[in-house]
């Protein structure tokens, strides 16, 4: 039975119900953040950080400070210069597919979240398959399952079946749902899934406290220790994010980047990946809008990301402008959504069963998005993986 989880819960202890793994992943990151202060840096310290062969924790920490804004330029060509040593000139395509917006969470910022009256939906497996027809058809080969988290509503077993009927359509299967327990990714691992993205949201526990009043998600550590419960569970790969935004984007971007790195280091096989959304609007609240992340510092970070992180896969969400998105997948970004729509069913059918978890801000079908990426000179790719 589900334990109530509501405002007055410690967000920093498990529930019964909850895995704890022996790690301390999570005591490291914190430390790392906890200890940044980014206005110690200077010009001298990010100069280090552009000149090194191998980026440091410590050149990380300059590449992210204010200090660095000034050397936007040089960072962008010394990213690109680590992107194009690694991944050439491809840029891979997916999109997105919501299967359910059932929540049982109270985050203040989400569209999904329980207290927010939109229409909730949730497609059966007939109707995903329907989803996936009409997705595959576009060409693509690789989607990225989402739903609400809602153990309830879209239980492992739910999730696992979407996994096999899209293991039919496609050759690379991502998801993004609630965090679970080592055991079940390893049973949605088997029904066909490769990869798991969690956003930690923010890594600052006490703001974290005050964004996520009930449900789940409000358990810190256990959102926050999910990506190596996937890879235990045999995931080939797991994705970070922080919600840019949210808190001190600095801190949080460090945050994930330590977050990813130590994860790296103790799971070399692991593939690493990383996700840079910042805020957007979302039905009943149109003053949502992130804190002092514009272009530039968006810029930055993911600039910085690559250079610290080279091999990882870094991925451009629709959240932001077509000329944004156009410009940093020929700097940093490898790979790129296309034919997004982040409502309920809105891919086989003209009116979508359930509304949307955030506004988009690039609207364009996985043709213009193929269709830019070579405009561009680069190559578009539909998967990368190929199962003997």
């Amino acid at each position: 039975m589900s334990v109530r989880i509501d405002e007055n819960t410690d967000h920093m202890k498990y529930t019964d119900d909850m895995e704890a793994i022996d790690s301390d992943i999570m005591d490291r990151v914190i430390a790392e953040m906890n200890s940044y202060d980014a206005d110690i840096y200077t010009a001298k310290d990010v100069k280090e950080a552009l000149a090194a062969e191998t980026c440091s924790v410590d050149n990380f920490k300059a590449l992210l400070s204010p200090a660095a804004l000034p050397f936007l330029e040089e960072i962008a060509q010394k990213a690109q210069k680590e992107t194009r040593k690694h991944f050439g000139n491809s840029v891979a395509i997916f999109t997105p597919l919501y299967i359910a917006n059932y929540c049982e969470n109270y985050c203040v910022y989400c569209g999904f979240n329980c207290h927010n009256k939109i229409k909730r939906a949730q497609l059966n497996a007939e109707e995903i398959e329907k989803e996936m027809q009409a997705i595959a058809e576009t060409g693509l080969e690789e989607v990225l399952i989402l739903t609400g988290e809602s153990p309830n509503k879209s239980s492992v077993e739910y999730i696992g079946e979407a996994c096999k009927i899209a293991k039919k359509y496609f050759k690379l299967i991502g998801l993004e749902v609630y965090p679970m327990d080592s055991k079940d990714y390893a049973y949605l691992h088997e029904c066909g899934a490769d990869f798991v993205t969690v956003f930690q949201e923010t890594y600052n526990s006490d703001k974290y406290k005050t964004l996520h009043l009930g449900g789940r998600k409000r358990i810190f550590p256990y959102r926050l220790n999910a990506q190596e419960r996937a890879i235990m569970g045999g995931m080939r790969g797991v994705g970070f994010a922080a919600l840019l935004g949210l808190d001190d984007f600095r801190k949080d971007a460090l945050a994930t980047g330590m977050h990813a790195y130590l994860l790296q280091k103790k799971y070399p096989h692991a593939e690493i990946a990383f996700s840079c959304p910042r805020l957007r609007p979302i039905i009943n609240n149109d003053k949502i809008n992130p804190k002092d992340v514009h272009e530039p510092q968006l810029l930055q970070i993911i600039c910085a990301y690559r250079i610290f992180m080279p091999f990882a896969s870094i991925t451009i969400s629709t959240r932001e402008c077509e000329r944004f998105r156009d410009n940093i997948i020929q700097i940093a970004a490898t790979k790129i959504s296309a034919g997004v729509n982040v409502g309920i069913g809105g891919h086989s059918q003209e009116e979508e069963k359930g509304d949307e978890q955030f506004e988009i801000s690039d609207g364009r079908s996985v043709d213009e998005i193929y269709q830019m990426i070579e405009d561009n000179g680069m190559q578009p790719v539909m998967t990368d993986y190929i199962y003997v």
